[in-house]
């Protein structure tokens, strides 16, 4: 892949953040919630003081292929879910667990 369309891939899912963002907080304006340039160190979305208080988390935007392990993780921790919602915890080696959850129902929990 091109690192242009590297680039463009990266920033649909950050532009996709941002409006949920801020479809999930309607007080909050543009300016509250913004996307950073690609090649800029640092988090992906800047949150204003105001922005920060209700969402109180640093962005980091991936969008790789490399993740489908993780996947088929999450697909095997829906099956026969029902109702409940699938999470997936993990855990490398000399590191912190982490938990995954659809963005859609982690956007519930932050609201």
């Amino acid at each position: 892949m091109k690192q242009r369309s590297k680039r463009a891939k990266a920033t649909r899912l950050q532009n996709f953040v941002r409006d949920r963002l801020l479809k999930a907080f309607p007080h909050l304006k543009k300016r509250d919630v913004v996307c950073v340039e690609n090649y800029l160190p640092g988090p992906d979305i800047i949150l204003s003081k105001v922005g920060t208080k209700l969402i109180p988390y640093q962005w980091e935007i991936k969008s790789q292929e490399k993740m489908r392990t993780i996947y088929q993780w999450h697909k095997q921790a829906s099956k026969g879910a029902n109702r409940l919602t699938p999470v997936v915890c993990c855990k490398m080696n000399t590191r912190e667990p982490l938990v995954i959850l659809e963005f859609k129902h982690f956007i519930d929990l932050i609201k």
